[in-house]
């Protein structure tokens, strides 16, 4: 119960931060940033449609997960270049390449990316969330990788990439806002980049221990788990996701350094990394039933860990 009401209080702070951004933070483009604009919509669009087509065609709808790393460099370095290379806009979009980057990586040796750009590994929730009975007529489930999969992913991919366009034109020196962005951005990225390491070891170790023979139980801990609880996650069920949108949120700060945000704190660009929020409470809750499905001590965790708070530790002795 304490959990749930933590995730309504969440999701409150979250929506009234965005209605805050929309409503205080609504400023005119300028000519610059309209026409560089038009240009991440056009590069967005042609997304859309490539995530939609080749994802029916190929029936692999991983299409914009093997995307989700990528775009977001080629609109950040669309916006630097637009804005002649400035400082802000440039770091902005170092930043988001080493994201990028190290993502995609993980990704690829997941086996996403192939040769045969429409095939490669499929992300397991896909199939899960397809064999669902909502989804029992094709053309529900068309209509949902059309308008989530591939409309509503590319264009939240677009607008958590936002802030950047914010600081196009601005005379504001590189500051302390800045300054506490860049520091927060890559704390966060080292976060998840240990997180994914640790998830990555584990699987692994814990397939090559299952090839060898034996049930999940009979295995070492804590692999007899099943799932992972070393490194960052003994302590938070997704550090993973912490990281991630830590990152987004902490880029949002070169906004408010570049003096676009108006109110002190608020720009409409906030709704992107806002939205982002939303949509990982709902990918950790489907990633939770599925394990909770799976492993009979993940309701344990659950119950012993918060999802983005260190405060406890697992203690898998513990019933």
């Amino acid at each position: 119960m304490k959990r749930k009401i933590g995730t309504v209080v969440t999701v409150v702070i979250v929506l009234t931060l965005l209605v805050l951004g929309i409503v205080f933070g609504r400023a005119a483009l300028t000519a610059e940033q309209a026409a560089t604009l038009t240009i991440l919509l056009i590069v967005c669009g042609c997304a859309v449609a490539y995530c939609f087509i080749v994802g029916e065609l190929a029936q692999n709808f991983s299409q914009m997960d093997k995307l989700w790393s990528i775009l977001p460099i080629v609109y950040a370095w669309i916006v630097a270049i637009k804005s002649g290379m400035g400082l802000r806009t440039a770091v902005y979009a170092l930043i988001v390449t080493a994201w990028g980057v190290r993502l995609t990586i993980n990704f690829a040796r997941k086996g996403a990316y192939s040769l045969k750009f429409w095939t490669g590994e499929e992300d397991y929730r896909w199939s899960i969330v397809r064999n669902n009975p909502i989804f029992s007529h094709k053309i529900l489930w068309t209509l949902f990788d059309l308008l989530f999969i591939s409309f509503y992913q590319n264009a939240l991919v677009l607008a958590i990439t936002l802030p950047a366009l914010a600081c196009m034109g601005s005379s504001a020196p590189f500051g302390v806002w800045d300054i506490v962005g860049v520091t927060l951005a890559i704390g966060f990225l080292a976060l998840e980049t240990v997180s994914d390491e640790y998830q990555w070891r584990f699987h692994k170790t814990k397939k090559e221990l299952q090839k060898e023979g034996g049930s999940l139980e009979s295995l070492p801990k804590p692999y007899d788990l099943g799932f992972n609880t070393t490194g960052p996650w003994s302590r938070m069920r997704h550090p993973n996701y912490l990281g991630e949108q830590g990152i987004w949120l902490s880029l949002y700060l070169f906004a408010i350094g570049a003096g676009a945000a108006q109110c002190g704190v608020f720009h409409w660009t906030i709704a992107g990394p806002l939205l982002l929020v939303l949509l990982f409470m709902g990918s950790s809750s489907l990633g939770e039933k599925i394990s909770s499905g799976k492993y009979s001590r993940y309701r344990d965790y659950i119950a012993q860990v918060f999802k983005y708070l260190p405060l406890h530790k697992f203690d898998p002795d513990k019933h």
